[in-house]
């Protein structure tokens, strides 16, 4: 599957490094443990800027758990190496992992937005929960990610006025607020019928052309098929 492009990304991230670019993500022998228990082991995997790349795999094959080690929401149990956006994984600091999460936009399947307030009171909520302080800059912000996702006609709209696919248009706009080096989108198209979903991910593959390094899981393989790109596959708690 993707053998093509596969082969045309790995080569890619061989030319990269050798040019000296650093990867975005870098693990190497990476052991996950949930509950004390082993749930992958041995991951190793690097992720470029601008590259995107699916993690696939059966449910509780580790997908999300390996996602959540990369904004250290899940501590790495073992690893030679574990490295995102330059950062040691295995050594970082409580207090250093707020900064690493703005570099880090998040995409959630099941929207987590704010019930009580418009989309763009969410979105301007974020931005001052992480320092922003001026207030212009903080609505020019926010118009900037709105045109970006083709929402800057709906942001009054409270949440439940919002189509499944338009709500999540807001949460991707959500996760590119402080310019984010890396996207995480776990399961993006779950909660939306084909077409939405379809749209979404051709949104994702937009973003990576633009620059930012995009990891998202999926059980989707038709999905896969119709819009390739690297993939990584957890299976047997490993990824192949």
């Amino acid at each position: 599957m993707n053998s093509i492009k596969d082969r045309e990304s790995s080569e890619n991230i061989y030319e990269s490094l050798a040019s000296g670019e650093s990867p975005v993500v870098d693990y190497e022998g990476v052991d996950i443990e949930r509950a004390d228990k082993v749930v992958m082991k041995k991951v190793t995997f690097k992720v470029l800027p601008g590259e995107f790349c699916y993690l696939v795999g059966k449910v509780g094959s580790g997908k999300s758990s390996l996602l959540k080690t990369l904004y250290s929401e899940v501590k790495i149990a073992y690893g030679d190496r574990a490295f995102v956006l330059g950062r040691d994984l295995m050594k970082i600091k409580g207090k250093d992992i707020p900064m690493l999460r703005r570099e880090i936009g998040i995409v959630f399947q099941d929207f987590q937005l704010l019930q009580d307030r418009s989309a763009r009171a969410n979105l301007r909520f974020v931005l001052q929960a992480t320092g922003w302080k001026n207030k212009e800059s903080i609505e020019h912000r926010i118009d900037e990610v709105l045109a970006a996702v083709g929402m800057e006609n709906k942001s009054y709209k409270m949440p439940h006025e919002l189509s499944g696919g338009e709500q999540q248009r807001i949460v991707i706009a959500r996760a590119l607020l402080n310019k984010p080096k890396l996207i995480l989108a776990d399961e993006p198209t779950g909660n939306l019928d084909p077409q939405t979903g379809y749209q979404i991910v051709a949104l994702l593959h937009r973003l990576a052309d633009e620059g930012h390094a995009v990891i998202m899981a999926t059980h989707n393989m038709q999905m896969v098929e119709d819009f390739p790109a690297r993939v990584l596959t957890c299976r047997d708690k490993r990824v192949q």
